[in-house]
């Protein structure tokens, strides 16, 4: 079968690897010069199945509403005119209650575990590297209120026996030797041991380079203009380089995934959530981070991908603006240093923005549509790194017609309709 991906970030990269493994003809498109260079350039780096929750959960409005009010903002809301950005948020505050956030919360938790392992088979079959590290996430907490928080996150990792360990401010630090000048400001931690770490980017650009050894064809530097249909299928895409068809398509667009389809009836409850990075490199590696640290008290994630710093974070809701602004840097700036005073060089850092494709209810959009040869992929937010290679591995199977190895039927576009 021949199959269209649209979009080269680490879900699409990852959908034409598993596609072509399962014997299919891939041709892939994008509008960037190379794989890998829109959200998935420069995120926070962390695989972390365990910490896969949904953002829409018990409380959240009101902790929205005082993160708003803080010097160092996790959130920034920046009101506009757009219906499609307050249906999602009419959406979003719908599965702000605990059945919602323990439904979503476990599928993507199964998802993420299932996708985990997909990587780490991938890793062992190609010797694929990536700055690439398997020693855990450790999320600190500042606050005694936020430690006695984690009791219903805890319940969902013991029903999908997710290893985990409840540490104290002396295991912190043992677990995260570059702690301990900050050790005063931390009460305990949450370990997720099975976690892993890795450069996105670097991922995206090799696995392309296997997936086009291995017979992948990637359209690179090319616009995507319109879907064309006739009698509830998909006939064509129509791009810079001329309408381009297959048996069926792939939609993986990130954020830009629901303007494509929405002239065919499709309606994607997808919306840009604007986050910020620094990459930085290490100046003592004594004092830089082992792994992963979550910084909770700020959403901020600071990981160890080589002999650099990657610290990740913030949700701004600006439509689809990429200005960087200097507010969220001096957030970023202060939680690392804060955490990690002098590891790394953080006046000369990378400041890097990117806009995270994100559901209502947390989980992306995987699987069949309603137009009989068009598949989506799409719709991970925060956790694309973390989803990409277990999404991809169910729609290969899905596409060729065999059972995934996880229960898939509630990831698709169908749960958002009546």
């Amino acid at each position: 079968m021949k199959v269209l991906v649209l979009g080269s970030g680490v879900v699409g990269v990852t959908t034409a690897w598993y596609l072509a493994q399962a014997g299919h003809e891939v041709t892939v498109v994008d509008r960037q010069p190379g794989a890998g260079l829109e959200t998935s350039f420069a995120n926070a780096g962390q695989v972390s199945p365990g910490y896969s929750a949904p953002w829409a959960g018990p409380g959240i409005p009101l902790k929205a509403a005082k993160w708003l009010l803080m010097k160092y903002r996790p959130f920034v809301f920046w009101p506009m005119p757009d219906p499609h950005l307050w249906s999602w948020l009419v959406q979003m505050l719908e599965n702000c209650n605990t059945p919602a956030y323990d439904r979503n919360k476990g599928r993507m938790v199964r998802l993420a575990e299932y996708s985990r392992d997909v990587m780490c088979d991938l890793r062992h079959q190609t010797g694929i590297q990536y700055d690439d590290r398997q020693q855990g996430t450790l999320q600190v907490f500042r606050t005694q209120k936020q430690m006695d928080g984690i009791a219903q996150d805890i319940a969902v990792l013991k029903q999908y026996n997710v290893p985990y360990e409840v540490l104290n401010t002396a295991q912190c630090v043992q677990a995260e030797p570059g702690l301990a000048p900050s050790a005063d400001k931390i009460v305990g931690g949450l370990r997720l041991p099975g976690d892993e770490t890795g450069d996105a980017f670097k991922f995206s650009q090799r696995l392309a380079d296997m997936a086009a050894a291995a017979g992948v064809t990637f359209l690179y530097s090319t616009d995507i203009r319109k879907i064309r249909t006739e009698g509830g299928r998909v006939s064509g895409v129509e791009t810079s380089r001329g309408v381009l068809s297959a048996d069926s398509y792939v939609l993986s667009l990130g954020s830009f995934s629901p303007a494509l389809v929405r002239p065919l009836g499709l309606n994607l409850p997808i919306y840009p959530v604007k986050g910020y990075s620094l990459t930085a490199d290490i100046t003592d590696a004594a004092r830089a981070p082992v792994s992963t640290i979550m910084d909770e008290t700020f959403k901020i994630g600071i990981t160890r991908l080589g002999d650099r710093v990657r610290i990740g974070g913030t949700a701004e809701l600006a439509g689809f603006s990429t200005r960087l602004r200097a507010p969220r840097r001096a957030t970023l700036e202060h939680s690392v240093t804060d955490l990690f005073p002098n590891c790394c060089n953080v006046p000369a850092a990378q400041f890097w923005t990117g806009l995270r494709p994100m559901t209502p209810d947390g989980t992306p959009i995987i699987g069949r549509t309603g137009l009989d040869n068009l598949y989506t992929n799409t719709g991970h937010g925060t956790l694309g790194w973390t989803m990409a290679c277990g999404s991809a591995r169910v729609l290969a199977d899905i596409m060729s017609n065999r059972k995934p190895d996880i229960a898939y039927e509630d990831l698709n576009l169908f749960r958002y309709r009546p």
